[in-house]
């Protein structure tokens, strides 16, 4: 390998670094909206409190998401450089407009459309890997509903079991309870979500024939990806996303500790399950589908539907408008020089 061509392997990398870091930026709202918005803690200590566990997730978590974007979506055999700038160009390009329009949408499938549309150019849909894609973009809904119906199975159990207690009374618990389900989210968002970007890398790497002949296993991929994917992240995370940040914990329905606590845990639990499996779930949709449960159990009339029509607009678009970037993206990549 020349050192023009290691040069050109080491700005991908830290282009996939960038992404984890705008994912972290962009999906901070997801771990400190509701924490923020019940007023348990400030949006700077909310910040660090969520970065602190996103990073920490790396001791918790198998890499099961990070081997399914690495060779899970598309073909390793077939990936190139052209094809990862492709997929991070329209990942980010996707992640910066819905910031940027104030809409929580989903960094995993931005990724993954990425990854398709920048693949299927190169070799054509024969190199898809149509069972996990199948089961991410059945998760567009699923993991919205598994979040709706945890939260709201919380809020309806709870309030029976503390039905003898006074307002205030549950609301001072709540306020301590929330930095356990804060805490809780923040971990399960930083071992789903970083491990998309570890994916990334080490297929890559891979391609360029520096993972040797055999794509690593969930157990053997190097430290120093995971380490700075979950640092690039928690570093994201730090440094907020507040335009997403009013829509989520503000917009969509009013929050107190007891329903953010219920929203945060629910949410939690559904990612807890999708890492589990090996399924890239949007730790976006999961929170958004928790909170309006919560609000529809508990205000249903306050919940502002409009709000969740155009965030819901946002999903459907998520992976072919970032497959249509990558694609493009691709062909300029590739005309460039970029395919080895």
């Amino acid at each position: 390998m020349t050192t023009g061509h290691l040069i050109a392997v080491i700005a991908v990398v830290a282009a996939a670094l960038l992404f984890d870091f705008i994912n972290g930026f962009h999906d901070a709202a997801n771990s400190i909206a509701t924490i923020v918005s019940t007023r348990v803690l400030t949006p700077f200590r909310a910040v660090v409190w969520a970065a602190f566990f996103n990073f920490i997730a790396f001791a918790v978590f198998k890499l099961h998401v990070a081997s399914t974007i690495g060779k899970g979506i598309i073909d390793p055999a077939v990936v190139d450089m052209a094809v990862i700038v492709g997929a991070l160009a329209g990942a980010i390009a996707w992640n910066l407009l819905t910031w940027w329009w104030g809409l929580p949408s989903s960094s995993s499938h931005a990724l993954v459309g990425g990854l398709i549309g920048a693949g299927v150019v190169k070799a054509g849909p024969g190199i898809l890997g149509w069972s996990k894609i199948g089961s991410t973009a059945a998760f567009i809904l699923v993991s919205p509903l598994l979040g709706y119906l945890g939260a709201a199975i919380l809020m309806v159990g709870c309030s029976w079991l503390l039905r003898r207690h006074t307002p205030g009374r549950v609301d001072a618990w709540f306020r301590r309870l929330q930095f356990l389900s804060a805490s809780a989210f923040s971990l399960n968002h930083g071992g789903n979500d970083a491990q998309k970007t570890m994916g990334i890398i080490a297929v890559l790497l891979f391609s360029q024939g520096l993972l040797g002949e055999k794509f690593p296993t969930s157990d053997e991929f190097p430290l120093w990806i995971v380490l700075s994917c979950h640092a690039a992240m928690a570093l994201g995370t730090m440094a907020g996303g507040w335009r997403i940040v009013k829509t989520m914990g503000m917009r969509l329905t009013k929050l107190k500790p007891f329903s953010g606590f219920c929203a945060e845990t629910g949410g939690a639990i559904a990612i807890f399950l999708a890492t589990t499996l090996g399924i890239p779930v949007s730790t976006t949709h999961t929170i958004s589908g928790a909170i309006v449960g919560v609000g529809a159990v508990s205000q249903p009339g306050r919940v502002r539907w409009g709000v969740a029509g155009r965030i819901l607009w946002a999903w459907i678009f998520t992976i072919p408008v970032s497959a249509a970037i990558a694609a493009i993206t691709y062909l300029l990549a590739r005309a460039c020089g970029a395919q080895s």
